[in-house]
């Protein structure tokens, strides 16, 4: 069998078209939090009827999103954990959303004591821009950022505080 250059041209050029093909639709799969690397903008609507969005956000060491459902065994658990620990995350600012009804949230948020905390905030996202931007399928969600906005990991399920508690320390040195 005589190969010849054109043969191996060929199966070159076929072969980097497949990958090039496969590398460019893999990026195009990727959630928009993983092209962006950013804080995603958002506006939620808080349990005051007021809203809050990205541009409010204080200056803080790191910004923690849960994007939460009230009745979910495993958000419930996530709360209860994160409030065990929030001198801890003084340095943090979280901002816990969800797309249920404002008196579940509002519910919520009363049994878990989000009010006592002044780097917390709770809301509602009527555009489902949060779930969207990251193409939640389970909940807890958990996205963190760094103090500039950019991405550094996110738990699908949640993640164990002293995981988080690890991550923010590896981070902030």
């Amino acid at each position: 069998m005589k190969i010849t250059m054109k043969k191996i041209f060929f199966t070159l050029l076929v072969s980097l078209t497949g990958l090039m093909s496969y590398a460019q639709n893999s990026s195009e799969d990727q959630p928009p939090f993983l092209k962006t690397k950013k804080l995603p903008e958002f506006t939620i609507l808080q349990t005051d009827s007021t809203w809050f969005t990205k541009q409010e956000l204080p200056a803080s060491d790191f910004t923690i999103i849960v994007y939460f459902s009230p009745d979910c065994g495993h958000c419930q658990h996530e709360a209860k954990e994160m409030m065990a620990v929030m001198d801890s995350l003084k340095n943090s600012f979280i901002l816990w959303v969800s797309y249920r009804e404002m008196a579940d949230i509002k519910g919520f948020a009363q049994e878990y004591g989000f009010f006592n905390h002044k780097n917390l905030k709770v809301g509602r996202d009527p555009n489902y821009g949060i779930p969207s931007f990251f193409q939640v399928k389970y909940t807890p969600y958990v996205a963190v950022y760094d103090k500039k906005g950019n991405y550094i990991k996110a738990y699908e399920g949640g993640v164990e505080m002293p995981e988080l508690l690890g991550l923010l320390k590896e981070y902030k040195q």
